[in-house]
């Protein structure tokens, strides 16, 4: 069931500055804000030309803070009017910053087409188990031309292709357990079947290549990391110590995964497994909180939920914040959430995004982010996967580094991070992905790590001093490879 809000006139109502109304704010705005209620529908306002302002409320941070509302463009141009003192900003949407896929932008028969079709059988090489996932074949590769399907439990996908077609590329992307292939010119067959090979937790990844956690400092004091994403767990390796489900309409305490973007964010961070039979992350000591701001069904997060999260998880002494998501357009809220957590000595490590070398995307571009893109390292991957065709320009002084092609960049860059071909957990078990999704949480796992043994910082006062020292600390623990600063900021943090 879609939890996505209402499409029009949706609206977060904010104090001038600030997240609340504090003691400095008007009387009017302190008494409106109070006011603004779910179980109420009209409300006076004064010397307006619209004596009562209809609307609906939806959700509230606060009785004096952000209020989650709708009602019609007239309502909002009187409420502007009579209450000056507050803001206005428009329900906007983000989504997770995983690597895009191969997608068919063009079918090579219609779907109604009759007497076409083939069955491909994927299967694990490890012990002939059907594996799920999607399937994208391509008959024109350069206009994009071709067949895709879901593969379901059975691992069969039937495709509108015909016996002896050519299929120039065709990419396997399995949900878990299992490497992703490409495969080019081969000719379509009525039955065909597709081995893939088993994802091996002990295989070492470029997240692992270079965190090695022998050469990391011990975890000697309690830090706590939020995760704001579609939820972690449940999974063996994960440990949630608690959190919130900020989406509208859902249940406060149902923030576990059910997409299995932020499990594999979250095991990056602090999965605590132990091989052979489970998997570590980064920082496996730290204290991991969940704060799902992605409904179940649904692919974008609203910057309301977003709000919501930064303030929970920063009431809940969340130490760093990770935020693997992007692309909505610069927004009042979400940038006054994280400088409101700037200043209450919590930190935000924010996905660039994965638009292919474009500008880095909002909110990883606000000044008080610490935005990162995500690199990757030839070798550290099966050659018949679909990360091989994430390599690019520019190498690093070691040549077998790279800035991954789908990394959004530009002078906001912080910091740069593994994030091509993680192995981490989700539900079920282990995937291997990609994108600036991936590095931002080895950037964070790897920033809690060092932290955890900088005592002198973490006692410091909630405030900005002690944000401002958190940043200086990891920027000087940073090493430039050799990217340039559009595309690896101060470096990769090791």
């Amino acid at each position: 069931m879609s939890t996505k809000l209402p499409a029009k006139n949706m609206f977060i109502i904010l104090p001038n500055r600030g997240t609340v109304a504090t003691a400095a704010a008007s009387h009017t705005v302190r008494s409106f804000l109070n006011r603004l209620s779910p179980k109420k529908a009209a409300y006076a306002l004064a010397g307006a030309k619209v004596k009562q302002a209809k609307m609906k409320v939806f959700d509230s941070v606060h009785e004096n803070g952000a209020k989650l509302v709708q009602m019609s463009d007239k309502t909002m141009s009187s409420v502007k009017s009579t209450e000056p003192g507050l803001r206005v900003i428009p329900v906007v949407y983000y989504k997770k910053a995983a690597a895009p896929r191969m997608t068919v932008k063009k079918a090579v028969r219609k779907a109604t087409a009759t007497g076409v079709g083939i069955s491909l059988r994927i299967f694990s090489k490890h012990d002939n188990s059907p594996v799920s996932g999607e399937v994208v074949a391509f008959t024109n590769f350069k206009e994009e031309i071709g067949a895709a399907g879901k593969a379901g439990k059975n691992g069969i996908v039937k495709l509108k292709l015909k016996p002896g077609d050519k299929i120039q590329r065709l990419y396997v992307y399995p949900e878990k357990n299992c490497w992703g292939l490409i495969k080019k010119n081969i000719t379509a067959s009525k039955i065909m079947e597709l081995g893939l090979d088993a994802i091996d937790i002990s295989y070492q990844d470029g997240l692992r290549y270079f965190y090695k956690s022998k050469k990391l400092p011990a975890s000697a004091a309690k830090i706590t990391i939020g995760v704001l994403d579609t939820g972690v767990g449940p999974h063996p390796d994960l440990q949630v110590a608690g959190g919130l489900n900020c989406v509208q309409g859902e249940p406060d305490t149902d923030f576990h995964d059910d997409d299995g973007h932020g499990s594999h964010v979250a095991g990056i961070i602090a999965a605590n497994g132990k091989l052979p039979i489970g998997l570590s992350g980064i920082a496996p000591g730290v204290q991991l909180r969940s704060y799902r701001i992605f409904g179940k069904n649904v692919e974008e997060a609203s910057n309301f939920a977003i709000f919501k999260a930064i303030d929970q998880a920063v009431a809940d002494k969340c130490d760093i914040l990770n935020m693997s998501f992007g692309g909505g357009p610069i927004d009042a809220a979400v940038q006054e959430a994280i400088a409101d957590a700037f200043y209450k000595g919590t930190i935000c490590f924010v996905a660039t995004g994965n638009e292919e070398r474009n500008p880095v995307c909002y909110p990883a571009a606000y000044t008080h982010s610490l935005a990162v893109t995500a690199m990757g390292r030839k070798g550290y991957f099966p050659a018949n996967s679909p990360h091989i065709e994430t390599v690019a320009k520019p190498a690093g002084k070691d040549r077998k580094n790279y800035i991954a092609s789908f990394s959004n960049v530009g002078p906001e860059v912080d910091f740069t991070a593994p994030g091509v071909a993680i192995i981490s957990t989700v539900p079920g078990g282990y995937a291997a992905m990609d994108g600036t999704s991936m590095a931002c949480p080895a950037a964070t796992g790897i920033a809690a790590r060092y932290l955890a043994a900088k005592h002198s910082i973490l006692k410091m006062k909630r405030d900005n001093k002690r944000s401002e020292s958190m940043i200086r600390f990891l920027s000087k623990k940073a090493k430039q490879l050799g990217f340039g600063i559009d595309f690896e900021g101060n470096g990769m943090i090791k």
